[in-house]
């Protein structure tokens, strides 16, 4: 969804792109972090007729680059994928949960160490961003930064999660003993 976007505006090679969504701060919501995955990408977008190549250009100083512009199928897709993707609420599965499940195959002081760590991450992750957005110099219009937005409220919402396990972890309220986890997983499969 986001090369058929960048290419709403205007043909683009590949290079090109992945600069513009990093400079955009783009990069915080699409992985653009490695450039042999978006070529693929572009390679499967141009297989499917979504996006072609318009010209092949070199530059003495640059290696032959492809530009790519959108194709009407392309541009029709995009808009499809865009009104669901907006619209539907979708179960994703994030890692971060699937690890949750399965605490109890570490001790909780392990546990109070790694989410004290994670906690920290995000707190840092929030004061990049804050800075990324403060560093342009003037208010971007609120639409083009709804993303950035949206991650902050999640990261903030992560970090107050994160410190009321961490306030049980140290108080003791949370924790966990193999015999108390065989009593609860014998009673699940018994239905008791």
């Amino acid at each position: 969804m986001a090369i058929l976007g960048l290419l709403e505006d205007e043909p683009l090679h590949p290079y090109r792109m992945q600069q513009l969504l990093k400079e955009w701060g783009k990069d915080q919501v699409v992985n653009v972090g490695q450039r042999a995955t978006l070529y693929k990408l572009i390679k499967r977008l141009d297989e499917e007729g979504l996006i072609r190549a318009r010209e092949t250009a070199r530059d003495h100083r640059y290696p032959e680059r492809t530009v790519y512009e959108l194709t009407d199928t392309g541009r029709d897709i995009r808009q499809r994928w865009l009104t669901e993707a907006l619209s539907t609420a979708r179960d994703e599965f994030p890692e971060f949960p699937a690890a949750l499940s399965f605490l109890p195959l570490l001790a909780p002081e392990t546990v109070r160490e790694l989410l004290t760590r994670r906690r920290e991450q995000l707190v840092g992750r929030l004061a990049a961003r804050d800075a990324l957005v403060d560093g342009v110099g003037f208010e971007l219009p609120r639409v083009s930064v709804l993303e950035t937005g949206y991650q902050h409220a999640i990261v903030e919402a992560e970090i107050r999660w994160l410190d009321g396990v961490l306030r049980e972890l140290a108080d003791g309220s949370l924790t966990w003993h193999q015999p108390e986890l065989d009593d609860a997983a014998t009673r699940l499969h018994t239905g008791a």
